[in-house]
């Protein structure tokens, strides 16, 4: 029987027909504040229109559509992740000489880009957080979205977000087969802590005696239920401290009412650290899990603290304990690269797919010219510093 995909805006959202599954759960419990009052209000700086994709009885998929939104965070705009925060990342490389040609080259790359109007795309089963996890998608549910997406919007690019070949295999030769092509996006890694084979003796001592520094250093483990409305804003604080302060303002600014509705409605588990003496949360983390894989987009710690206190090696330990207890393979994101291939993390590579097929060859210029860059220079960089 072909699949049924429809497509919902805000004005018929509530006539869906919500799947009787964990994910159509899930889904519901995502969406709705966001369909409610826009995605500006749980997440500052986060432009899109957000539409919902029903995929037969099985799968609800958000779906974001933009025009151009060149300030927006990553997660919806193209330009930002390619151009804009590449360049605050060159640091990495330590490198001036390198920095400077790439900064070069990012700058004349973007003029072109904005020029083939690189942000109108529309971007599906985007969760609007740096890594989207993906169901089990048939080739003919496959089929039939992209079908529609391109019916429904056929001036836009339509891109697949946070694919690897770890997790993702056989969507990614499905929509080869489409005639995607695949960009990449970063180097992500990868551990499965409940597989002993996958930690040598001493990945499993550095785990075990970072775990050890949270009785050391007097804090206590609080899960998810003992964490209250009244801990929002110190859990917002910890994550600007790390993601937005430290990092990068492009990464998404979730706000009060994103991560107040993400505790109560369980659309990400949390776990924080609070210190014995002060009575005060100093680090906390966000996770959510599908189809076997587990990814925490909420990360944060007081950056103001004592380094040697480590409360970083403290909420890393946590998350491979977590992933150890639910058999979770946990997708580790990027960053922190030797840190992580000491605890036995492998890396792969992280693609957006695109198909731009249908557009002008002036709209298809600036993502083929983006994929030779990336695939010809990008890639062998991360490789070289590990990043």
């Amino acid at each position: 029987m072909p699949t049924q995909a429809r497509l919902f805006n805000k004005h018929d959202f509530g006539k869906m027909e919500w799947p009787q599954t964990v994910d159509g759960s899930y889904a519901k419990r995502f969406m709705f504040p966001f369909f409610d009052h826009g995605t500006e209000y749980m997440i500052p700086n986060v432009q899109t229109s957000l539409y919902a994709l029903q995929l037969d009885e099985s799968h609800i998929l958000p779906v974001t559509v933009n025009h151009e939104e060149y300030e927006s965070s990553y997660v919806t705009s193209p330009y930002t992740h390619y151009v804009s925060y590449a360049k605050e990342e060159l640091y990495l490389l330590r490198s001036p000489l390198t920095e400077r040609l790439l900064k070069g080259l990012l700058a004349g790359m973007g003029a072109m880009l904005r020029a083939s109007r690189f942000n109108q795309a529309v971007h599906v089963n985007n969760w609007l957080v740096s890594t989207n996890l993906y169901p089990e998608l048939t080739r003919d549910q496959v089929m039939s979205s992209v079908a529609l997406i391109l019916q429904s919007f056929p001036s836009h690019t339509l891109i697949f977000r946070s694919l690897n070949r770890t997790t993702n295999q056989q969507l990614m030769l499905d929509l080869r087969a489409i005639g995607f092509r695949f960009v990449p996006s970063r180097q992500i890694y990868f551990l499965r802590p409940s597989d002993p084979s996958t930690m040598n003796a001493k990945a499993r001592w550095l785990v075990k005696r970072d775990y050890a520094l949270i009785a050391a250093h007097d804090y206590e483990v609080l899960r998810h239920d003992q964490l209250t409305d009244a801990d929002i804003p110190r859990i917002a604080q910890l994550y600007q401290a790390l993601y937005l302060d430290k990092y990068s303002y492009y990464n998404p600014q979730f706000g009060i009412p994103f991560l107040s509705h993400a505790l109560r409605e369980h659309v990400l588990h949390f776990e924080a650290l609070r210190h014995r003496g002060t009575g005060v949360i100093d680090a906390v983390l966000g996770y959510f899990c599908r189809n076997g894989v587990m990814t925490t987009p909420i990360f944060g710690y007081d950056t103001s603290k004592d380094q040697r206190i480590g409360l970083y090696r403290m909420l890393s330990a946590m998350l491979l304990d977590i992933a150890r207890q639910n058999g979770h393979l946990l997708h580790e994101s990027s960053g922190a690269a030797q840190f992580k291939r000491n605890r036995g993390a492998f890396a792969d590579i992280e693609y957006s797919a695109v198909y731009d097929a249908h557009l002008p060859f002036y709209r298809r210029m600036g993502w083929s010219f983006l994929q030779k860059v990336l695939d010809g220079i990008g890639i062998p960089l991360l490789r070289k510093y590990k990043l």
